[in-house]
């Protein structure tokens, strides 16, 4: 991945069980971190990193896990947050308990990580946060208004926190990834050259295509977060990094 080392150091991944959560969780295992991944559900048998399951939702529950976890280990290294949904459907059809729980998820989830884990970054005077939130958040999508909201409030939440903690010498970073190859992704795809449609583009929707011709991999993504957390960003704090192959075209 990056190349850097995280011997020793303590990390913790929202949305480990799968997808770009779960390529990074396993990429900072490989640099030598203690990992704890934190999902809903771990659908593979196994795990090459803790785990442990927890609603990102549910503010009691990440309290209690986040208190349980740092009486085990009372320092944290580097926390990403990963963790997300994709509720899709035109605006006026969007049901309002899609719309409530893709924010509960993409905003709340990450929300409840700060407020749990905020004070400790203070007290040790050090570390690194890197939030994932999607290239949907600077290039509207057909469809994707509750996702793309969500991720949009997301980054701002996490450009204010990066605010906060900065003066404590912790750094608030972000990932904006475009179409990566994903459960969540393959999702949407409906036909066999779905893949290929999206590189073209959706002229009709208004989606712009993916000059770099190619879908990221979630290695890809995972590889932009640990740099990010390593010392070779040590000067970097309150940035959005935007992986989509050049899709946005800089937006």
């Amino acid at each position: 991945m990056s190349g850097a080392s995280f011997s020793g150091q303590t990390v913790w991944v929202t949305g480990a069980g799968r997808g770009i959560g779960y390529q990074t969780a396993l990429a900072f295992h490989e640099a030598g971190a203690r990992v704890t991944g934190l999902d809903l559900a771990f659908p593979q048998a196994e795990y090459p990193f803790a785990i442990t399951q927890v609603d990102v939702a549910d503010a009691s529950r990440v309290a209690e896990v986040t208190q349980r976890l740092l009486k085990e280990n009372p320092r944290l290294d580097v926390l990403v947050n990963a963790a997300g949904i994709l509720r899709m459907g035109a605006t006026d059809a969007l049901s309002q308990q899609a719309w409530k729980e893709t924010f509960d998820v993409n905003v709340g989830g990450a929300f409840n990580l700060f407020q749990a884990t905020m004070e400790v970054f203070r007290q040790q005077r050090g570390g690194a946060i890197v939030t994932v939130a999607s290239d949907a958040a600077h290039t509207p999508r057909i469809g994707m208004s509750a996702y793309g909201a969500s991720k949009a409030a997301l980054k701002s939440l996490a450009l204010t926190v990066g605010l906060e903690l900065a003066s404590f010498g912790v750094r608030c970073n972000l990932v904006s990834p475009g179409s990566t190859d994903t459960d969540m992704q393959r999702d949407m795809w409906q036909t066999p050259d779905a893949e290929q449609q999206r590189i073209r583009g959706f002229a009709e929707q208004f989606k712009l295509g993916i000059p770099l011709g190619k879908i990221a991999r979630p290695q890809e993504i995972a590889a932009a977060i640990l740099f990010l957390a390593s010392p070779a960003a040590s000067h970097i704090t309150l940035q959005d990094i935007v992986i989509d192959g050049g899709s946005t075209l800089g937006a």
